[in-house]
């Protein structure tokens, strides 16, 4: 029978993650920095730690996570972007409340190399080119890098997919993002041309100029 792993090794291996942030780890990063198998299983069998998605574990006395589904996503999905509806509701520029999480990653990555999340519907969108790279932020949530589209690319994506999501969501979070922040024309064009919707946005952008 395996040795149980002892309080002073449970204690130790809670100092680590804590000093990497303790929220949202993968099993790989827990057991690279030196934390025993026996030790990972113990813990979450003693509730130190909880477990966000399938090999995915934070630290349970840290404060409630905000946006859970977005870190999950990013952690497991690291090349993936942050777009369309939930990048919406995460620069609140929409009354959409997303019940997936939506992402894109770069035209040709292989489906089977996509994670499959418990409980959390995701809905993948490829993106070519520029496309895929202009416009990413880094934000920090939770402790944890979320790569995200800025406002305004995000809205140029609504319009390019608005077929799928309304146009009238892209019309809405173009009137919020007048609302909240001072507008920048050149770059919602930028990201127009990018997208190929620039004839389409075009007059809505000058209607509310």
């Amino acid at each position: 029978m395996a040795p149980i792993a002892t309080n002073q090794e449970l204690q130790r291996a809670k100092t680590i993650l804590r000093e990497h942030g303790g929220g949202a780890l993968r099993t790989s990063d827990i057991l690279r920095l030196g934390v025993h198998p026996r030790t990972l299983y113990r813990m979450v069998e003693a509730g130190v730690l909880e477990r966000l998605s399938r090999g995915v574990y934070r630290l349970s006395d840290l404060p409630t996570p905000g946006a859970p589904d977005l870190v999950t996503v990013s952690v497991r999905l690291p090349q993936g972007v942050i777009c369309l509806l939930s990048a919406l509701a995460f620069h609140e520029i929409t009354t959409q409340v997303p019940h997936a999480v939506y992402v894109a990653v770069q035209r040709g990555a292989h489906s089977s190399r996509l994670p499959k999340l418990d409980h959390l519907p995701l809905r993948v969108f490829h993106f070519s080119g520029a496309a895929f790279a202009a416009g990413i932020e880094i934000h920090e949530v939770d402790g944890c890098p979320v790569r995200v589209y800025d406002a305004e690319k995000t809205i140029a994506d609504c319009f390019k997919y608005r077929n799928k999501l309304g146009l009238d969501v892209a019309l809405e979070a173009l009137k919020l993002y007048r609302q909240a922040r001072p507008i920048r024309a050149d770059r919602l064009m930028d990201y127009a041309r990018v997208c190929r919707v620039a004839r389409v946005m075009r007059p809505y952008l000058e209607a509310i100029l």
